[in-house]
């Protein structure tokens, strides 16, 4: 299964090249809605994605959990999540259903809470 879809690749780097040029003009980012969710279906790592940068592709913001209780907001490449393998060859998914019903920052603010992301 392909991580990232066009669609999905479009809408992050609208955000990407939104924010960007807000931060170039000394403003501050725009808080947008998740438009990717991926997953690790043999743990606890989920990545909650809404934005790549329109310098480089394969980087992309978001809030990021390993699975370890420390979920935070950051940056990270597409290339190592498609690149980790699971037992029996799994692979990192996306989340066909995930449909994002708040801001980045919310869901961050409730990862903090709980210890990881719940979406």
């Amino acid at each position: 299964m392909k991580l990232v879809t066009a669609e999905h690749e479009r809408r992050l780097l609208a955000n990407g090249r939104w924010n960007a040029a807000r931060t170039a003009q000394g403003e501050i980012p725009a808080d947008f809605r998740p438009v990717v969710k991926l997953f690790c279906p043999w743990g606890a790592a989920t990545w909650l994605l809404t934005e790549l940068d329109p310098e480089n592709h394969d980087c992309a913001f978001g809030l990021c959990d390993l699975g370890m209780g420390y979920p935070e907001i950051g940056r990270v490449r597409l290339s190592e999540i498609a690149a980790v393998k699971g037992p029996g060859g799994l692979r990192i998914e996306r989340d066909l259903h995930f449909r994002a019903g708040k801001t980045l920052q919310a869901y961050a603010d409730e990862a903090q809470r709980y210890g990881r992301i719940v979406a």
